[in-house]
Protein backbone atom coordinates (compact mmCIF):
# COMPACT_ATOMS: atom_id res chain seq x y z
CA UNK A 1 0.00 0.00 0.00
CA UNK A 2 1.25 3.76 -0.63
CA UNK A 3 1.27 6.47 1.46
CA UNK A 4 1.77 10.04 0.01
CA UNK A 5 1.54 11.29 3.56
CA UNK A 6 1.40 9.89 7.12
CA UNK A 7 -0.73 11.38 10.29
CA UNK A 8 -0.04 11.17 14.42
CA UNK A 9 -1.95 7.15 14.27
CA UNK A 10 0.08 5.90 11.13
CA UNK A 11 3.19 7.28 13.11
CA UNK A 12 1.81 5.89 16.41
CA UNK A 13 1.06 2.50 14.91
CA UNK A 14 5.07 2.42 13.13
CA UNK A 15 6.69 3.53 16.46
CA UNK A 16 4.68 0.61 18.17
CA UNK A 17 5.78 -1.97 15.76
CA UNK A 18 9.14 -0.73 15.53
CA UNK A 19 9.13 -0.81 19.55
CA UNK A 20 8.32 -4.97 19.43
CA UNK A 21 10.64 -5.29 16.75
CA UNK A 22 13.25 -4.00 19.31
CA UNK A 23 11.83 -5.87 22.16
CA UNK A 24 12.16 -8.61 20.25
CA UNK A 25 16.18 -8.40 18.96
CA UNK A 26 17.36 -6.36 22.34
CA UNK A 27 19.04 -9.66 23.43
CA UNK A 28 20.68 -9.95 19.63
CA UNK A 29 22.00 -6.50 20.49
CA UNK A 30 22.98 -7.13 24.17
CA UNK A 31 24.54 -10.65 23.27
CA UNK A 32 26.72 -8.91 20.81
CA UNK A 33 28.80 -6.97 23.37
CA UNK A 34 31.98 -7.31 22.65
CA UNK A 35 32.69 -6.75 26.48
CA UNK A 36 32.22 -10.86 27.43
CA UNK A 37 30.99 -10.72 30.91
CA UNK A 38 27.32 -12.17 31.14
CA UNK A 39 25.67 -9.01 31.14
CA UNK A 40 24.36 -6.58 28.39
CA UNK A 41 23.41 -2.75 27.96
CA UNK A 42 22.71 -1.22 24.49
CA UNK A 43 19.65 -3.56 23.20
CA UNK A 44 17.85 -2.82 26.47
CA UNK A 45 19.00 0.70 27.03
CA UNK A 46 17.73 1.30 23.67
CA UNK A 47 14.46 -0.59 24.31
CA UNK A 48 13.48 0.74 27.58
CA UNK A 49 13.77 4.56 26.32
CA UNK A 50 11.57 3.69 23.20
CA UNK A 51 9.26 1.72 24.79
CA UNK A 52 8.64 4.68 27.33
CA UNK A 53 8.38 7.02 24.20
CA UNK A 54 5.83 4.74 22.69
CA UNK A 55 3.69 4.09 26.18
CA UNK A 56 3.33 8.11 26.20
CA UNK A 57 1.59 7.74 22.94
CA UNK A 58 0.25 3.99 22.67
CA UNK A 59 -3.65 5.08 23.38
CA UNK A 60 -3.74 8.58 22.04
CA UNK A 61 -6.37 9.04 19.62
CA UNK A 62 -4.32 11.80 18.42
CA UNK A 63 -4.30 12.33 14.25
CA UNK A 64 -2.43 15.51 14.35
CA UNK A 65 1.48 14.40 13.66
CA UNK A 66 3.10 17.27 15.50
CA UNK A 67 1.10 16.49 18.89
CA UNK A 68 1.92 12.85 18.68
CA UNK A 69 5.46 13.26 18.14
CA UNK A 70 6.00 15.87 20.31
CA UNK A 71 4.03 13.28 23.27
CA UNK A 72 6.34 10.84 21.71
CA UNK A 73 9.91 12.71 22.35
CA UNK A 74 9.07 13.85 25.71
CA UNK A 75 8.11 10.01 26.83
CA UNK A 76 11.60 8.79 25.24
CA UNK A 77 13.81 12.02 27.13
CA UNK A 78 11.83 11.06 30.32
CA UNK A 79 12.47 7.39 30.06
CA UNK A 80 15.82 7.48 28.41
CA UNK A 81 18.57 5.26 29.78
CA UNK A 82 22.04 5.02 28.92
CA UNK A 83 24.13 6.52 26.41
CA UNK A 84 21.73 5.20 23.25
CA UNK A 85 19.00 5.43 24.68
CA UNK A 86 19.69 9.13 25.53
CA UNK A 87 21.19 9.82 21.54
CA UNK A 88 18.52 7.92 20.80
CA UNK A 89 15.79 10.39 22.51
CA UNK A 90 17.46 13.32 20.53
CA UNK A 91 16.59 11.88 17.39
CA UNK A 92 13.36 11.76 18.11
CA UNK A 93 12.96 15.06 19.22
CA UNK A 94 14.34 16.56 16.25
CA UNK A 95 11.74 14.79 14.44
CA UNK A 96 9.77 15.76 16.29
CA UNK A 97 10.89 19.17 15.48
CA UNK A 98 10.56 18.47 11.92
CA UNK A 99 7.23 17.94 12.29
CA UNK A 100 6.00 21.14 14.27
CA UNK A 101 2.41 22.83 12.71
CA UNK A 102 2.15 19.41 10.58
CA UNK A 103 -1.29 17.63 10.88
CA UNK A 104 0.11 15.43 8.00
CA UNK A 105 3.64 15.09 6.83
CA UNK A 106 4.21 14.12 2.68
CA UNK A 107 7.59 12.12 2.21
CA UNK A 108 9.33 15.00 1.75
CA UNK A 109 8.53 16.58 5.82
CA UNK A 110 9.58 12.94 6.57
CA UNK A 111 12.67 13.48 5.35
CA UNK A 112 13.46 17.09 6.74
CA UNK A 113 12.50 15.98 10.16
CA UNK A 114 15.20 12.85 10.26
CA UNK A 115 17.59 15.47 9.24
CA UNK A 116 16.49 17.36 12.07
CA UNK A 117 16.94 14.12 14.02
CA UNK A 118 20.70 13.74 13.08
CA UNK A 119 21.10 17.96 14.01
CA UNK A 120 19.61 17.52 17.17
CA UNK A 121 21.89 14.51 18.18
CA UNK A 122 24.86 15.62 17.32
CA UNK A 123 24.21 19.05 19.13
CA UNK A 124 23.36 16.64 22.41
CA UNK A 125 26.58 15.18 22.42
CA UNK A 126 29.91 17.38 23.34
CA UNK A 127 32.02 15.52 21.64
CA UNK A 128 30.74 13.61 18.85
CA UNK A 129 32.46 9.80 18.37
CA UNK A 130 31.79 9.00 14.69
CA UNK A 131 31.45 4.89 13.73
CA UNK A 132 28.47 5.10 15.88
CA UNK A 133 24.34 5.81 16.39
CA UNK A 134 25.66 9.43 15.22
CA UNK A 135 27.07 8.25 11.71
CA UNK A 136 24.09 6.41 10.82
CA UNK A 137 21.31 8.77 11.62
CA UNK A 138 23.55 11.53 9.94
CA UNK A 139 23.69 9.56 6.79
CA UNK A 140 20.34 8.81 6.84
CA UNK A 141 19.14 12.46 7.20
CA UNK A 142 21.54 13.70 4.65
CA UNK A 143 20.65 11.02 1.75
CA UNK A 144 16.51 11.02 2.92
CA UNK A 145 17.22 15.04 2.02
CA UNK A 146 19.06 14.57 -1.35
CA UNK A 147 16.22 13.17 -3.12
CA UNK A 148 12.81 13.53 -4.00
CA UNK A 149 9.76 10.93 -3.19
CA UNK A 150 6.22 10.94 -3.66
CA UNK A 151 5.15 7.91 -1.43
CA UNK A 152 6.54 7.47 1.85
CA UNK A 153 7.47 3.54 1.32
CA UNK A 154 10.09 4.74 -1.21
CA UNK A 155 11.51 7.05 0.86
CA UNK A 156 11.95 4.54 4.02
CA UNK A 157 13.29 1.82 1.83
CA UNK A 158 15.58 4.63 1.71
CA UNK A 159 16.60 5.14 4.75
CA UNK A 160 16.68 1.46 5.41
CA UNK A 161 18.97 0.97 2.52
CA UNK A 162 21.49 3.90 4.11
CA UNK A 163 21.04 2.71 7.86
CA UNK A 164 22.40 -0.64 6.99
CA UNK A 165 25.23 0.45 4.38
CA UNK A 166 26.51 2.87 7.00
CA UNK A 167 26.50 0.52 9.88
CA UNK A 168 28.34 -2.05 7.59
CA UNK A 169 31.02 0.64 7.52
CA UNK A 170 31.37 1.61 11.43
CA UNK A 171 34.30 -0.59 12.36
CA UNK A 172 36.55 1.78 9.16
CA UNK A 173 35.54 4.83 11.16
CA UNK A 174 36.12 3.55 15.14
CA UNK A 175 38.78 1.39 15.68
CA UNK A 176 37.71 -0.47 18.80
CA UNK A 177 35.45 -1.75 16.49
CA UNK A 178 37.39 -2.70 13.77
CA UNK A 179 39.56 -4.04 16.40
CA UNK A 180 36.65 -6.31 17.39
CA UNK A 181 35.34 -7.24 14.43
CA UNK A 182 31.57 -5.69 15.10
CA UNK A 183 29.82 -3.14 14.05
CA UNK A 184 28.18 -0.32 16.08
CA UNK A 185 25.01 -1.86 18.33
CA UNK A 186 23.72 2.08 18.57
CA UNK A 187 23.59 1.73 15.35
CA UNK A 188 22.32 -1.23 14.61
CA UNK A 189 19.10 -0.55 17.34
CA UNK A 190 18.34 2.42 15.32
CA UNK A 191 18.28 0.17 12.23
CA UNK A 192 15.91 -2.05 13.70
CA UNK A 193 13.98 0.66 14.48
CA UNK A 194 13.54 2.26 11.05
CA UNK A 195 13.09 -1.01 9.88
CA UNK A 196 10.11 -2.06 11.97
CA UNK A 197 8.76 1.44 11.11
CA UNK A 198 8.67 0.50 7.37
CA UNK A 199 7.50 -3.00 7.59
CA UNK A 200 4.07 -1.56 9.85
CA UNK A 201 3.57 0.98 7.21
CA UNK A 202 4.36 -0.84 3.72
CA UNK A 203 2.62 -3.87 5.24
CA UNK A 204 -0.59 -2.03 6.82
CA UNK A 205 0.30 -3.92 9.20
CA UNK A 206 -1.62 -3.02 12.72
CA UNK A 207 -0.02 -2.76 15.82
CA UNK A 208 -0.59 -3.25 19.62
CA UNK A 209 2.54 -2.88 22.40
CA UNK A 210 3.37 -6.64 23.27
CA UNK A 211 3.99 -7.74 27.24
CA UNK A 212 4.83 -11.31 26.07
CA UNK A 213 7.95 -10.75 23.73
CA UNK A 214 10.09 -13.13 23.39
CA UNK A 215 14.06 -11.48 23.06
CA UNK A 216 15.83 -13.73 20.33
CA UNK A 217 18.71 -13.52 18.18
CA UNK A 218 22.14 -15.35 18.20
CA UNK A 219 25.56 -14.23 17.45
CA UNK A 220 26.38 -13.33 14.00
CA UNK A 221 28.58 -10.94 11.92
CA UNK A 222 27.10 -7.57 12.76
CA UNK A 223 25.87 -5.78 15.61
CA UNK A 224 27.40 -5.56 18.41
CA UNK A 225 28.36 -2.96 21.14
CA UNK A 226 30.95 -0.56 20.59
CA UNK A 227 33.92 -1.40 22.35
CA UNK A 228 34.74 -0.81 25.71
CA UNK A 229 38.51 -2.03 26.22
CA UNK A 230 39.51 1.46 27.11
CA UNK A 231 36.93 2.66 29.20
CA UNK A 232 38.45 5.48 31.50
CA UNK A 233 35.12 6.34 33.50
CA UNK A 234 32.85 3.43 35.00
CA UNK A 235 29.88 5.17 36.19
CA UNK A 236 26.85 5.87 33.36
CA UNK A 237 25.45 8.99 34.95
CA UNK A 238 22.25 10.43 33.86
CA UNK A 239 19.94 12.73 35.72
CA UNK A 240 17.23 15.21 34.77
CA UNK A 241 17.03 18.79 35.63
CA UNK A 242 14.24 20.63 36.74
CA UNK A 243 15.11 24.06 34.45
CA UNK A 244 16.78 24.56 31.40
CA UNK A 245 20.81 25.06 31.91
CA UNK A 246 22.43 27.65 29.53
CA UNK A 247 25.38 28.54 32.08
CA UNK A 248 28.53 27.45 29.67
CA UNK A 249 30.67 26.45 32.49
CA UNK A 250 28.22 24.24 33.45
CA UNK A 251 29.23 22.28 30.16
CA UNK A 252 32.97 23.20 30.78
CA UNK A 253 32.71 21.41 34.26
CA UNK A 254 31.18 18.40 32.68
CA UNK A 255 33.88 17.99 29.81
CA UNK A 256 36.49 18.43 32.73
CA UNK A 257 34.57 15.39 35.25
CA UNK A 258 34.18 12.87 31.99
CA UNK A 259 33.09 12.02 28.59
CA UNK A 260 30.57 10.67 26.76
CA UNK A 261 28.29 13.78 27.32
CA UNK A 262 24.85 14.12 26.60
CA UNK A 263 23.58 18.00 27.41
CA UNK A 264 20.03 18.77 26.18
CA UNK A 265 17.19 21.16 26.96
CA UNK A 266 13.17 20.62 26.32
CA UNK A 267 10.92 22.61 28.15
CA UNK A 268 11.76 23.80 31.61
CA UNK A 269 14.10 20.12 31.97
CA UNK A 270 17.65 19.54 31.24
CA UNK A 271 18.56 15.59 30.46
CA UNK A 272 21.93 15.12 30.99
CA UNK A 273 24.47 12.01 30.35
CA UNK A 274 27.95 11.26 31.26
CA UNK A 275 30.49 8.71 31.83
CA UNK A 276 32.67 9.88 34.74
CA UNK A 277 34.27 8.49 38.06
CA UNK A 278 32.49 10.87 40.35
CA UNK A 279 28.88 11.09 39.98
CA UNK A 280 28.18 12.17 43.30
CA UNK A 281 30.28 15.65 42.57
CA UNK A 282 28.66 15.70 39.02
CA UNK A 283 25.25 15.45 40.76
CA UNK A 284 26.00 18.27 43.63
CA UNK A 285 26.98 20.62 40.91
CA UNK A 286 24.20 20.19 38.86
CA UNK A 287 22.22 20.58 41.54
CA UNK A 288 22.86 24.55 42.24
CA UNK A 289 20.97 25.14 38.52
CA UNK A 290 17.67 23.27 39.72
CA UNK A 291 16.48 20.54 41.29
CA UNK A 292 17.49 16.64 40.59
CA UNK A 293 14.27 15.25 39.19
CA UNK A 294 15.53 11.41 38.18
CA UNK A 295 18.80 9.66 38.69
CA UNK A 296 20.39 6.69 37.44
CA UNK A 297 24.04 5.75 37.98
CA UNK A 298 24.92 2.27 36.66
CA UNK A 299 27.92 0.05 35.78
CA UNK A 300 28.74 0.19 32.33
CA UNK A 301 30.31 -3.43 32.42
CA UNK A 302 27.73 -4.61 34.58
CA UNK A 303 24.56 -3.64 32.44
CA UNK A 304 21.09 -5.35 32.62
CA UNK A 305 21.18 -8.51 30.11
CA UNK A 306 17.19 -8.69 30.38
CA UNK A 307 14.37 -7.13 31.78
CA UNK A 308 12.12 -9.57 33.10
CA UNK A 309 9.11 -7.56 32.90
CA UNK A 310 7.19 -4.13 34.23
CA UNK A 311 5.60 -5.52 36.54
CA UNK A 312 7.42 -6.17 40.15
CA UNK A 313 8.76 -9.66 40.52
CA UNK A 314 7.00 -12.44 42.61
CA UNK A 315 9.34 -12.27 44.92
CA UNK A 316 8.92 -8.57 44.78
CA UNK A 317 5.22 -8.99 45.77
CA UNK A 318 5.41 -11.41 48.02
CA UNK A 319 8.20 -9.54 50.16
CA UNK A 320 6.12 -6.21 49.87
CA UNK A 321 3.13 -8.45 51.23
CA UNK A 322 4.76 -9.82 54.05
CA UNK A 323 6.06 -6.10 54.74
CA UNK A 324 2.84 -4.70 54.71
CA UNK A 325 1.20 -6.94 57.28
CA UNK A 326 2.37 -5.15 59.89
CA UNK A 327 3.86 -1.73 59.84
CA UNK A 328 4.53 -0.36 63.05
CA UNK A 329 6.09 3.25 62.78
CA UNK A 330 9.74 3.47 63.56
CA UNK A 331 12.41 5.87 63.15
CA UNK A 332 14.42 4.07 60.81
CA UNK A 333 13.69 1.63 57.68
CA UNK A 334 16.02 -0.30 55.28
CA UNK A 335 15.96 -1.12 52.05
CA UNK A 336 18.47 -3.44 49.75
CA UNK A 337 19.17 -5.18 46.48
CA UNK A 338 20.22 -8.54 46.61
CA UNK A 339 20.29 -11.66 44.80
CA UNK A 340 20.79 -15.32 46.09
CA UNK A 341 19.41 -16.59 49.29
CA UNK A 342 22.36 -16.11 51.15
CA UNK A 343 22.90 -12.33 50.58
CA UNK A 344 18.93 -11.96 51.76
CA UNK A 345 19.92 -13.29 54.61
CA UNK A 346 22.78 -11.25 55.77
CA UNK A 347 21.22 -8.13 54.85
CA UNK A 348 18.08 -8.98 56.64
CA UNK A 349 20.01 -10.55 59.60
CA UNK A 350 21.88 -6.43 59.75
CA UNK A 351 18.41 -5.24 60.16
CA UNK A 352 17.23 -4.63 56.24
CA UNK A 353 13.25 -4.44 56.77
CA UNK A 354 13.10 -5.13 52.51
CA UNK A 355 15.24 -7.13 50.38
CA UNK A 356 14.29 -6.53 47.11
CA UNK A 357 15.52 -9.94 44.40
CA UNK A 358 17.59 -8.12 41.91
CA UNK A 359 21.06 -7.31 40.96
CA UNK A 360 23.07 -8.61 37.75
CA UNK A 361 21.12 -8.83 34.60
CA UNK A 362 17.66 -8.26 37.24
CA UNK A 363 17.81 -4.77 37.93
CA UNK A 364 14.28 -4.01 39.70
CA UNK A 365 12.45 -0.93 38.54
CA UNK A 366 12.17 2.31 39.98
CA UNK A 367 8.21 0.74 41.05
CA UNK A 368 9.39 -1.62 42.50
CA UNK A 369 11.79 0.07 45.04
CA UNK A 370 9.06 3.05 45.03
CA UNK A 371 6.90 0.34 46.46
CA UNK A 372 8.96 -0.77 49.16
CA UNK A 373 9.72 2.68 50.44
CA UNK A 374 5.53 2.51 50.85
CA UNK A 375 5.29 -0.52 52.28
CA UNK A 376 7.47 0.65 55.36
CA UNK A 377 6.60 3.43 58.28
CA UNK A 378 9.33 4.91 58.87
CA UNK A 379 10.58 8.75 59.45
CA UNK A 380 14.00 7.89 57.12
CA UNK A 381 14.65 5.41 55.06
CA UNK A 382 17.63 4.25 53.68
CA UNK A 383 18.27 2.50 50.34
CA UNK A 384 21.11 0.29 49.07
CA UNK A 385 20.90 -0.53 45.90
CA UNK A 386 24.18 -2.71 45.95
CA UNK A 387 24.63 -2.01 42.13
CA UNK A 388 25.45 0.71 39.83
CA UNK A 389 22.67 0.20 37.75
CA UNK A 390 20.12 0.49 40.18
CA UNK A 391 21.56 3.93 41.93
CA UNK A 392 19.40 6.05 39.23
CA UNK A 393 16.31 4.11 39.76
CA UNK A 394 16.42 4.59 43.36
CA UNK A 395 17.21 7.89 43.29
CA UNK A 396 14.32 8.69 41.18
CA UNK A 397 12.11 7.46 43.69
CA UNK A 398 13.35 10.68 45.82
CA UNK A 399 10.97 12.96 43.59
CA UNK A 400 8.05 10.41 43.48
CA UNK A 401 7.22 10.32 47.76
CA UNK A 402 7.02 12.43 50.54
CA UNK A 403 8.70 10.17 53.00
CA UNK A 404 12.17 11.07 53.92
CA UNK A 405 14.99 9.11 51.56
CA UNK A 406 18.64 8.36 51.48
CA UNK A 407 20.09 6.58 48.72
CA UNK A 408 23.21 5.34 49.74
CA UNK A 409 25.02 4.35 46.56
CA UNK A 410 26.22 1.42 47.34
CA UNK A 411 27.74 -0.42 44.23
CA UNK A 412 28.43 -3.83 45.24
CA UNK A 413 27.09 -6.14 47.85
CA UNK A 414 30.30 -6.04 49.92
CA UNK A 415 29.46 -2.09 50.33
CA UNK A 416 26.18 -2.57 51.22
CA UNK A 417 27.05 -4.71 54.03
CA UNK A 418 29.57 -2.39 55.48
CA UNK A 419 27.29 0.34 55.35
CA UNK A 420 24.32 -1.40 57.26
CA UNK A 421 26.67 -3.00 59.78
CA UNK A 422 28.28 0.85 60.15
CA UNK A 423 25.42 2.02 61.17
CA UNK A 424 24.41 3.48 64.35
CA UNK A 425 20.78 4.33 65.52
CA UNK A 426 21.61 6.09 68.29
CA UNK A 427 22.89 8.84 65.49
CA UNK A 428 20.79 11.46 63.91
CA UNK A 429 19.99 10.89 59.72
CA UNK A 430 23.18 12.77 58.93
CA UNK A 431 25.28 11.25 60.93
CA UNK A 432 24.35 8.05 59.89
CA UNK A 433 24.86 9.31 56.24
CA UNK A 434 28.53 10.11 56.68
CA UNK A 435 29.15 7.05 58.61
CA UNK A 436 28.12 4.82 55.73
CA UNK A 437 29.81 6.66 53.28
CA UNK A 438 32.68 6.18 54.78
CA UNK A 439 32.22 2.79 55.28
CA UNK A 440 31.60 2.49 51.87
CA UNK A 441 34.60 4.26 50.57
CA UNK A 442 36.87 1.74 52.90
CA UNK A 443 35.68 -1.24 51.07
CA UNK A 444 37.32 -2.95 47.89
CA UNK A 445 35.24 -5.39 46.31
CA UNK A 446 36.63 -7.68 43.16
CA UNK A 447 34.10 -10.43 41.45
CA UNK A 448 34.56 -13.35 39.14
CA UNK A 449 32.27 -14.85 36.50
CA UNK A 450 32.83 -15.91 33.37
CA UNK A 451 33.07 -15.04 29.31
CA UNK A 452 29.94 -15.54 27.60
CA UNK A 453 31.79 -15.31 24.55
CA UNK A 454 35.28 -15.41 22.42
CA UNK A 455 36.74 -11.87 22.37
CA UNK A 456 39.78 -9.56 22.17
CA UNK A 457 39.83 -6.77 25.09
CA UNK A 458 43.55 -4.32 24.76
CA UNK A 459 45.59 -7.48 22.73
CA UNK A 460 44.22 -10.33 25.37
CA UNK A 461 42.38 -13.15 24.05
CA UNK A 462 39.13 -14.11 25.90
CA UNK A 463 37.60 -17.40 24.85
CA UNK A 464 33.83 -18.51 25.85
CA UNK A 465 34.08 -20.23 29.25
CA UNK A 466 37.04 -18.47 30.54
CA UNK A 467 36.75 -17.75 34.23
CA UNK A 468 37.09 -13.75 34.84
CA UNK A 469 38.19 -11.12 37.52
CA UNK A 470 37.10 -8.01 37.76
CA UNK A 471 38.57 -6.00 40.57
CA UNK A 472 36.34 -2.06 41.09
CA UNK A 473 34.43 -3.81 38.01
CA UNK A 474 37.53 -3.96 35.61
CA UNK A 475 38.49 -7.13 33.88
CA UNK A 476 41.64 -7.80 35.52
CA UNK A 477 42.48 -11.47 35.00
CA UNK A 478 41.37 -14.10 32.47
CA UNK A 479 42.01 -17.39 33.67
CA UNK A 480 40.71 -21.14 33.16
CA UNK A 481 40.86 -21.24 37.20
CA UNK A 482 38.79 -19.40 39.85
CA UNK A 483 40.92 -20.50 43.16
CA UNK A 484 44.21 -19.14 42.08
CA UNK A 485 42.39 -15.99 40.29
CA UNK A 486 40.66 -15.20 43.39
CA UNK A 487 44.17 -15.58 45.02
CA UNK A 488 45.52 -13.18 42.70
CA UNK A 489 42.80 -10.43 43.14
CA UNK A 490 42.97 -10.53 47.19
CA UNK A 491 46.79 -9.89 46.57
CA UNK A 492 45.81 -6.77 45.20
CA UNK A 493 43.25 -5.04 46.99
CA UNK A 494 44.95 -6.30 50.75
CA UNK A 495 47.50 -3.24 51.97
CA UNK A 496 48.71 -2.53 55.47
CA UNK A 497 45.18 -1.28 56.64
CA UNK A 498 43.40 -4.32 55.75
CA UNK A 499 41.95 -6.04 58.64
CA UNK A 500 38.86 -8.53 57.13
CA UNK A 501 38.89 -10.64 53.86
CA UNK A 502 35.21 -11.87 52.87
CA UNK A 503 34.44 -14.16 50.58
CA UNK A 504 30.86 -14.64 49.62
CA UNK A 505 30.09 -18.05 47.17
CA UNK A 506 28.14 -18.15 44.70
CA UNK A 507 25.04 -21.30 43.90
CA UNK A 508 27.75 -22.70 41.27
CA UNK A 509 30.42 -23.53 43.59
CA UNK A 510 31.38 -26.58 45.49
CA UNK A 511 31.76 -25.83 49.58
CA UNK A 512 34.38 -28.10 49.56
CA UNK A 513 36.49 -26.41 47.37
CA UNK A 514 35.65 -22.90 48.81
CA UNK A 515 36.49 -24.43 52.07
CA UNK A 516 39.83 -25.16 51.39
CA UNK A 517 40.60 -21.90 49.68
CA UNK A 518 39.23 -19.77 52.96
CA UNK A 519 41.64 -22.17 54.85
CA UNK A 520 44.88 -21.42 52.72
CA UNK A 521 43.78 -17.50 53.16
CA UNK A 522 43.57 -17.77 56.64
CA UNK A 523 47.32 -19.30 56.25
CA UNK A 524 48.39 -16.91 54.02
CA UNK A 525 47.14 -13.98 55.93
CA UNK A 526 47.34 -14.98 59.72
CA UNK A 527 46.85 -11.22 60.67
CA UNK A 528 43.73 -11.07 59.20
CA UNK A 529 40.17 -12.21 59.71
CA UNK A 530 39.12 -14.31 57.13
CA UNK A 531 35.23 -15.20 56.69
CA UNK A 532 33.46 -16.89 54.40
CA UNK A 533 29.17 -16.51 53.59
CA UNK A 534 27.23 -18.92 51.64
CA UNK A 535 25.45 -15.88 49.48
CA UNK A 536 24.09 -18.12 46.62
CA UNK A 537 24.20 -15.24 44.14
CA UNK A 538 23.92 -16.36 40.58
CA UNK A 539 26.60 -15.56 37.60
CA UNK A 540 29.19 -14.38 40.15
CA UNK A 541 31.15 -17.56 41.59
CA UNK A 542 33.07 -15.18 44.06
CA UNK A 543 32.35 -12.12 45.37
CA UNK A 544 35.48 -10.84 47.36
CA UNK A 545 36.05 -7.79 49.68
CA UNK A 546 38.66 -6.12 51.79
CA UNK A 547 38.32 -3.69 54.30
Amino acid sequence: MTYSVIDGQHFINMCIYASNLLEEKKAYVDSLNVFPVPDGDTGTNMSMTFRAAVDAVKDSKETNLAKVSRDLAKGALMGARGNSGVILSQIFRGIAKGFEELDQAPPEAFAKALKEGAQAAYRAVMRPTEGTILTVIREVGDAATAGSYQDMGELLTLVNRVAEETLNKTPDLLPQLKEAKVVDSGGMGLFIIFRGMQDALTNNLVAEVRQDVTASGSVVDHGAVMAQSNITYGYCTEFIVGGAIEDPQFQSFLEARGDSIVFVTMDDITKIHIHTEEPGVVMQEAQKHGELLKIKIENMREQNRQLHTHEESDFVKETLNQAEVAAPAKRYGFIAVAAGEGLRTIFEDLGCDVVIEGGQTMNPSTNDILNAVNSLNAEDIFILPNNKNIIMSANQCLDLTDKKLHVVPTKTIPQGISCLAAFNPEADEHENEELMMRALKEVKSAQITFAVRDTEIEGQKVHAGDYLGLLENKIKMVERDIYPMAERLIEEMVDKDTSVISVYHGKDTQEEEVNAFVEALSAKYPDYDVISYAGMQPLYYLILSVE
